[in-house]
């Protein structure tokens, strides 16, 4: 043996041969193979379980597996177990006595309410005449049922499954795939069946890609959280590589279908569904969006999208849209990000790979507990203003900045080449354009359709009619004029002018009121596993590793850990966050600085860089403003809340 590395769970010997964790080598039969398959797979479940049962998640696996007889086999009639299922018991059996401490807490109490033997259950077909499980590979004849009855159990009982005091957990299968079964809980795939090339693995694994429900059927779709919660852990019978490999491949078949050149043509013409109306791409538009996403490198030279594109996108460094698209700007992302990439294929993650981050000695400092004993409070907001200051605004903001775009049109004049083919004509190539005339309509030509306008901003704005009417009654002759110029535009603009007037006084008549519940300290032990070597070591954190959202997030936690005057943070949670009328919002560090050496102990920091859009942006402003009030309501003057851009600019602050 040569070497030993525990950064990347490898084993490297003299001859030259690198094993990975996982990997099987020598004499290694296919029952001990399975073994270890179901060993990893209960081991990942328990993790998965732990991480969410305080959130009233439950938790299910699904083995598929090659023939019936080897979960449950029938004897004279009698019912026995198959070799799956004792293998199962003993692996189960040995993890939940790992797991189980003497603490009496609810997880502890559930556990120990679950019989081994009713834990695990399995769906296959039933012999009508016997009532007994069937293999279907032996056909259907007259006495046996199609796996369709048996499935029907399965479906009449599917919100059963997802209750706790349900104990099946385990479910082992023979042809889930066949018969299209899922369940929105299942967080644990084992592959305990020999490769079948009949059957892609997108197809598989497909059978856990749904959004998780709690005990009260509410999907877990919090933008804040989502990626956290719902996420699938498979254990395959083939190496992760090959596996890994094996699903990119048919994905990528999959999506290969959509459009892969990102240029002028494919622009063109597509439509922006706004909040506000449908926007079509022009032109003029495709060929600024061209020219942009050439310049910024985001499409090579076949106009196909790049890394750089997506790696931007993800670390809130995208560039700036040119001034004419900016205000579309969310929904022109969205159209690039519909041309095809093999960037946009999911990264699976290995999961011999990611380790347990433990919280160390700084979790346990009391700086620390005194530190989440005055930001831990839950609260919620309320929103009192008068429709008149509202009235005011719309009317200052609609005559300062509605702006309506003239209705114009396209005259193209051609004619048909002197010599053409049967392939030019198929190719739509016989005709060349001679002259392009761009003009504008002097009158509207919508002039003899009829609008509902005060019904039509009323249901964009969420307003009353009566107070959309005041405000159309109160601004000038002129600029309600433009109305006639086009309608359409008007429409658009003057909800887009109204929405954000609507935000502002809302933000700004916002209070906060403090309820009777708070955000347990436990938060911080119900994290997933994460890769170790993507993390920055820390002395200071709560963690021994700290995993950020971008360079900039990464620049200040060096810095910030580096600094002698912290005693102990946190990198925040998402599932700890502030309810505002945007959407949630979760600051990014909790800091607890060493006593007597700064003005502020305790502080929360919000560390910004560069946002994608100028809509984020904005929306990401009403955030920060909301828990500026909600700081300065719940925890007074004992917790500093602020934005900083960099350590020294916290530091700044805090002297």
């Amino acid at each position: 043996m040569a070497d030993i590395n525990a950064l990347d769970n490898t084993v490297s010997f003299t001859n030259g041969v690198v094993l990975t964790a996982g990997d099987a080598v020598g004499y290694v039969n296919e029952s001990v193979l399975r073994r270890l398959q179901i060993r990893e797979a209960v081991s990942a479940h328990f993790e998965k379980e732990q991480q969410l049962f305080a959130q009233g998640i439950k938790v299910l696996s699904l083995f598929f597996i090659d023939e019936v007889a080897k979960y449950r086999l029938y004897d004279g009639g009698v019912e026995k177990q198959g070799e799956y299922a004792q293998i199962f018991e003993e692996e189960y059996t040995t993890r939940l006595n790992e797991i189980l401490t003497l603490e009496d807490s609810a997880y502890n109490k559930y556990l120990r309410g679950i019989a081994t033997t009713r834990t695990h259950e399995g769906y296959f077909s039933i012999d009508k005449k016997s009532k007994h499980m069937v293999d279907p590979e032996t056909g259907a004849r007259s006495t046996e049922s199609d796996d369709v009855d048996a499935y029907d159990l399965i479906l009449k009982n599917k919100k059963r499954l997802l209750q706790f005091d349900e104990p099946v957990r385990f479910l082992f299968s023979h042809s889930a795939l066949r018969e299209g079964w899922d369940n929105p809980n299942v967080f644990v795939i084992g592959m305990l069946k020999h490769s079948d090339n009949t059957v892609s693995r997108r197809q598989e694994v497909g059978r856990g890609l749904r959004l998780a429900v709690n005990q009260n059927g509410d999907r877990m779709d919090d933008p804040a959280t989502v990626h956290d919660i719902n996420l699938l852990t498979v254990v395959a019978s083939e190496g992760y590589k090959e596996f890994a490999a094996g699903l990119q491949k048919d994905i990528a078949a999959a999506l290969s279908a959509r459009p892969q050149k990102a240029d002028e043509t494919y622009f063109t013409g597509k439509v922006l569904r706004t909040a506000t109306g449908d926007i079509p791409v022009t032109p003029q538009m495709a060929k600024v969006l061209t020219r942009y996403l050439i310049k910024h490198d985001y499409t090579d030279t076949d106009d196909k999208i790049t890394t750089a594109y997506h790696e931007a996108k993800q670390a809130g460094t995208i560039a700036p849209l040119p001034p004419e698209l900016a205000a579309y700007s969310e929904h022109i992302f969205r159209l690039v990000d519909s041309v095809y990439s093999t960037d946009q294929l999911p990264e699976i993650e290995n999961g011999r790979v990611p380790k347990e981050n433990p919280l160390n000695a700084n979790y346990h400092k009391k700086a620390f507990r005194e530190l989440w004993s005055r930001i831990h409070q839950k609260a919620v907001y309320s929103v009192h203003f008068e429709t008149d200051e509202l009235i005011v605004k719309c009317v200052t903001a609609l005559e300062a900045e509605l702006k309506v775009a003239p209705l114009q049109y396209v005259v193209e004049r051609g004619q048909q080449t002197k010599e053409t083919s049967y392939e030019a004509l198929k190719a739509g190539d016989a005709f060349d354009l001679a002259e392009t005339k761009t003009e504008r309509l002097t009158s509207s030509v919508y002039s003899a359709v009829q609008y509902d306008l005060i019904g039509k901003l009323a249901e964009e704005t969420t307003l009353t009619r009566a107070t959309i009417g005041a405000i159309l009654q109160k601004i000038k002759p002129s600029v309600f004029e433009l109305y006639r110029v086009n309608a359409e535009d008007f429409l658009r603009v003057a909800s887009r002018l109204v929405n954000e007037q609507k935000a502002t006084v809302i933000v700004e008549h916002l209070a906060y009121s403090a309820t009777d519940e708070t955000y347990g300290i436990n938060i911080f032990t119900q994290l997933p596993k994460q890769d170790l070597s993507k993390g920055v070591k820390a002395n200071h954190h709560i963690y021994d590793y700290v995993f950020t959202d971008s360079q900039i997030e990464r620049n200040f936690l060096e810095e910030l850990d580096a600094g002698t005057d912290i005693e102990v943070y946190a990198k925040l949670p998402k599932s700890f966050s502030i309810p505002t009328p945007v959407g949630s919002y979760t600051p990014d560090w909790a800091i607890a600085f060493k006593q007597g050496s700064v003005k502020h102990i305790y502080f929360v920091a919000e560390t910004k860089g560069s946002m994608s859009s100028m809509e984020m942006r904005e929306i990401e402003k009403s955030k920060i403003k909301c828990a500026r009030k909600f700081f300065a309501k719940i925890t007074s003057d004992q917790v500093k809340y602020e934005v900083v851009p960099s350590y020294s600019k916290l530091m700044e602050l805090v002297h």
